[in-house]
């Protein structure tokens, strides 16, 4: 299957990749290096397998030159680098459905397991009962606070009101690609997430601009 928007390939990835030496650990200084949390590679990982198969999976982590994340899953932040090769063999290796819905199953997988593991029960629980504008500043603020885990070196902000808006300027999802289409599922469908099971049932979430798609930035506005 073969993708009909085109991408420039990222940069191969780094001479200290976690496949040649070590991984760093989940720290600030992770935003200044271009690093970002291992859920980018993992849950891409495990939607790839649902949608194309172990062997397709294999392919796509190989040309991304990650083939040793499968057999060993990074448990620390990854290299910017490398969550840009994937997504470029991603875009060249598969029809532009398969890789929305491969993105948007990794979204989601990320976001249930930021409720699983990183946001604490309490917190949850007080955010469901507040009133739908007071939760969404809240959670506003906390995405904000860890963008560094998300963003790379892309300049995130984040606004809250109606809609609330995230704009996220050399976006690592699709930086360098061209796209008829806003193409960063990957985050609308984990901002969604968050926001149906912590703001409103009815929230959604929709990428309004794209660098891939001729944008000067990607922005995401979350209704409901």
């Amino acid at each position: 299957m073969l993708a009909t928007a085109t991408a420039t390939p990222a940069a191969p990835p780094p001479a200290h990749s976690p496949h040649r030496a070590t991984v760093g650990l989940a720290v600030p200084a992770a935003h200044a290096r271009g690093r970002i949390g291992p859920n980018a590679i993992t849950r891409v990982a495990e939607a790839l397998l649902e949608e194309v198969g172990a062997e397709t999976r294999r392919e796509i982590f190989a040309g991304a030159r990650l083939e040793g994340y499968l057999r060993d899953p990074p448990q620390h932040m990854v290299e910017e680098q490398e969550v840009m090769a994937l997504h470029d063999v991603l875009r060249a290796r598969l029809a532009p459905e398969h890789v929305r819905r491969v993105n948007r199953d990794a979204g989601v997988r990320t976001g249930a397991y930021l409720l699983a593991r990183r946001i604490p029960r309490p917190v949850q629980k007080l955010l469901r009962i507040l009133p739908a504008p007071l939760a969404a500043r809240v959670l506003v603020t906390a995405i904000r606070r860890h963008a560094w885990t998300f963003a790379g070196t892309a300049d995130f902000s984040a606004q809250s009101g109606r809609p609330v808006s995230f704009t996220l300027a050399g976006c690592p999802m699709c930086r360098g690609a061209r796209t008829d289409a806003p193409c960063c599922d990957f985050y609308t469908a984990c901002f969604e997430h968050l926001f149906r099971t912590l703001v409103h049932r009815r929230a959604a979430v929709c990428e309004t601009a794209c660098a891939a798609a001729g944008h000067v930035h990607c922005r995401f506005e979350v209704r409901w």
